[in-house]
């Protein structure tokens, strides 16, 4: 008897442990919020950019044939923040996109071709196209958004070699799946990757680069 209330006892505390890991929702949203409203977000971007800055900057000079860059579009290179917040930071895919209401559809905000910037990304890419590296843009959208992303991406201000998307009829369980595959297609092109840069870590595995920079993303996770 003793010992099977101590083991109730034991799994009780375990259970209330789990219990009290279980963030409320409500509250992670306004953490989020805070935490990309505040600064500290793009205080975080800065860091990494900055880091990938000093490495292609050192790297650019040492006499590497055909140097390039390679990096990610969303949350790296541009931002799709209104579209999260207005869904409070909850990631939907498909559907209309209402900015005022909600909620609002990802594809169809990519389409719209409105995404700003992320600064210090673009600060990079413009420096990069000084030193003559190449700026390749690999991203998981899908091909029928090619036109409103390259767009996008010249509006932004933007410059670059490439716009790579996944293909028509085509469906990678990770983006490394696809991603690692397409930076392999550019070194046997006889591009040199000096570096790649990305949100999610499936952005940057698999390889072909010399390094990988992986910016902050406090709202998803792409495996």
């Amino acid at each position: 008897m003793k010992k099977t209330c101590a083991l109730l006892l034991a799994l009780f505390i375990v259970s209330c442990a789990h219990q009290n890991r279980v963030a409320n929702l409500f509250d992670v949203q306004k953490q989020i919020d805070a935490y990309i409203s505040s600064g500290r977000y793009e205080e975080d971007v800065v860091k990494v950019v900055n880091q990938a800055r000093r490495y292609l900057e050192a790297r650019s000079g040492s006499g590497i044939s055909k140097p390039a860059v390679v990096l990610d579009i969303d949350e790296t290179s541009l931002s799709n923040w209104p579209a999260y917040k207005v869904n409070g930071w909850v990631r939907v895919v498909n559907g209309e996109c209402d900015l005022e209401k909600g909620p609002c559809g990802l594809r169809a905000w990519q389409a719209m071709a409105k995404s700003q910037p992320i600064s210090p990304t673009l600060a990079f890419a413009k420096r990069a196209k000084e030193l003559g590296v190449a700026v390749f843009f690999i991203s998981g959208r899908p091909a029928d958004l090619q036109e409103a992303t390259e767009r996008n991406l010249r509006e932004a201000g933007y410059e670059f070699d490439r716009v790579i998307l996944i293909p028509p009829g085509k469906h990678f369980n990770s983006a490394a799946d696809f991603k690692a595959p397409e930076r392999k297609k550019l070194e046997e092109q006889g591009w040199h990757i000096i570096l790649s840069m990305g949100d999610q870590v499936s952005d940057l595995a698999g390889g072909y680069a010399e390094k990988t920079f992986k910016l902050p993303n406090p709202v998803y996770f792409i495996p």
